[in-house]
């Protein structure tokens, strides 16, 4: 193995030694899919939040996101991908059944839209809580614009077993709390994801063309594909690159997370919650006795901060993110940088998956230094390079201060990957060895990609990117409504819509305060109070 990685070897092969087969690594599993709901005419659904899906405040597994039309399906976390993607066949399953001539959008840019403000914001019901999240999201729409919000993901959710933090804290020899030395080595993932991320768009981008009505006049670096739609030859996912929420957000805040460790991003967003912003101050919060944002702060909430990755714990009703960690610290790792996989009817598959098993572990394995100033703006120049430039041969990145070629980059990364395929798959030849093999075709074979595969169809059909993506959504909900749910898990979706809908008037009638003094309270949380 690569010098590079000695650290990494000397690690895995104490795991290896140590390791028993019969307990799994990873631990639990969850995806959480985002989709746009679009009309029979093609366009962004006008219509509510579907009838019989249960509230979105409340329901545990079937919610929105920016827009009332951008449903979110959430499972729960699971032992395997696999189970996590029945339960994700599932929702999708019960969705349609209640969307009637509606399509739930296969691809991460949106359909053809017909303006920002026409996008409806989520609506959750009359409670405080239910105002404060449309609130947020009208402060999103005013900050960023509403195109940019309704860009649609999967989210890969992920933990480590309890066995194998007590077999790595033990070959470390590390005297620290066991929760201490989770959220260091968390944080340390965290940032080697950030390093090697752009994997996650050349892999799995999806998004290389958008609909011109997408781009609202907005100049932008890409080619005509037809009369409707703008591409990027070499584009793997724009939805990643500077077209999209995320570099936008840091433009005249210099707001950046910092990932050192928890205490450092927990106080890092903080302070962005708590610091007014010029930038943002001349939107106003209250006028004319309506919210149009949550404050005037570098960041409203801690969700406004959009990153390829974030460490998580579950919050409790009503309570704040940050403090959530602060108080238990780091249950799980979101990955958000996969774009929905046009190709895939749940928008991401088990192959998928089984990669970023091995790609979590090794970051988690693999040597961790603190990020300086002048890797961040090596990391995120990477990203936008891939996100735009992924497929070109000559495509170079920085890494340590010099050039590498993105290709020779690739296969250096999967070559180190291998042992780790081969330990989750028990030494066999297995899911995540063959899905390492799958990462290396498209590594020498750009042609294999999802980005390159979505252009070339749209060639052979002579099809823009609205009709492509439109055929492909037919295609996924004729798939799904072929296929009949399980009496019991019907059952179990019916009993979780009344029971949302239940709790959503038990909110709303405990509600006894006034907007203002809500806010108040809710922003009031503090550390010393935690």
């Amino acid at each position: 193995m690569n010098d590079r990685y000695e650290t990494l070897e000397r690690r895995l092969n104490g795991l290896a030694q140590s390791c028993d087969p019969s307990q799994p690594l990873v631990g639990l599993i969850g995806l959480e899919k985002e989709g746009l709901r679009v009309a029979a005419p093609g366009t962004v659904a006008m219509t509510g939040h579907p009838v019989g899906c249960g509230s979105p405040l409340t329901h545990p597994y079937i919610t929105t996101d920016f827009s009332e039309a951008l449903l979110e399906l959430i499972t729960p976390p699971l032992p395997s991908g696999r189970q996590a993607l029945d339960f994700l066949r599932d929702l999708h399953g019960f969705v349609y059944r209640h969307i009637d001539d509606e399509l739930i959008w296969a691809a991460s840019m949106p359909c053809v839209l017909e303006g920002d403000r026409p996008i409806p914001l989520a609506r959750y019901g009359r409670s405080n809580a239910a105002r404060m999240k449309t609130v947020y999201r009208r402060g999103l729409g005013n900050r960023y614009g509403r195109t940019m919000q309704i860009i649609a993901g999967v989210h890969f959710n992920f933990s480590f077993a309890d066995a194998l933090w007590a077999r790595y804290r033990a070959l470390e020899d590390d005297a620290r709390a066991p929760r201490e030395f989770r959220d260091d080595l968390y944080m340390g993932l965290i940032r080697n994801l950030q390093r090697v991320g752009w994997l996650v768009p050349y892999l799995f981008g999806a998004s290389p063309a958008v609909c011109k009505s997408f781009l609202q006049g907005r100049a932008a670096d890409l080619c005509a594909f037809d009369e409707h739609t703008a591409y990027a030859p070499y584009a793997t996912s724009l939805r990643m690159g500077d077209i999209g929420y995320q570099n936008q957000q840091e433009e005249g805040t210099g707001m950046k997370a910092n990932y050192d460790s928890l205490d450092s991003y927990v106080r890092s967003l903080t302070w962005a919650i708590e610091t007014p912003c010029p930038h943002y101050e001349h939107i106003g919060v209250k006028v004319g006795g309506r919210y149009e944002q949550l404050n005037a702060n570098v960041l409203q909430i801690e969700n406004e901060y959009y990153s390829t990755v974030r460490p998580k714990q579950v919050t409790g009703w009503m309570e704040r993110p940050t403090l959530a960690l602060h108080r238990r610290g780091i249950a799980y790792i979101e990955l958000r940088s996969m774009d929905v996989n046009a190709f895939a009817p749940l928008g991401v598959d088990e192959e998928q998956i089984d990669f970023l098993r091995v790609l979590a572990l090794f970051c988690l394995l693999h040597e961790s230094p603190r990020i300086s100033a002048r890797e961040r703006r090596a990391i995120d120049r990477n990203q936008v390079l891939t996100a735009h430039r992924g497929r070109d041969p000559d495509l170079r990145l920085e890494r340590d201060g010099a050039e590498v070629r993105l290709r020779d980059w690739a296969v250096e990364l999967l070559d180190a990957m291998a042992p780790i395929a081969a330990l989750l798959d028990g030494g066999r030849d297995g899911p995540c060895r063959r899905s390492l093999a799958s990462q290396r075709e498209k590594v020498s074979d750009a042609t294999l990609t999802p980005s390159a595969r979505m252009l070339a169809e749209m060639r052979a059909h002579g099809e823009g990117f609205a009709q492509f993506a439109r055929r492909l959504s037919e295609a996924h909900r004729d798939w799904f409504r072929a296929r009949a749910l399980a009496p019991e898990r019907l059952a179990e979706f019916e009993r979780l819509t009344v029971a949302s809908e239940a709790r959503q008037a038990e909110i709303e009638a405990a509600d006894t305060e006034d907007f203002d003094s809500f806010l108040a309270r809710y922003f009031a949380q503090r550390f010393d109070n935690a």
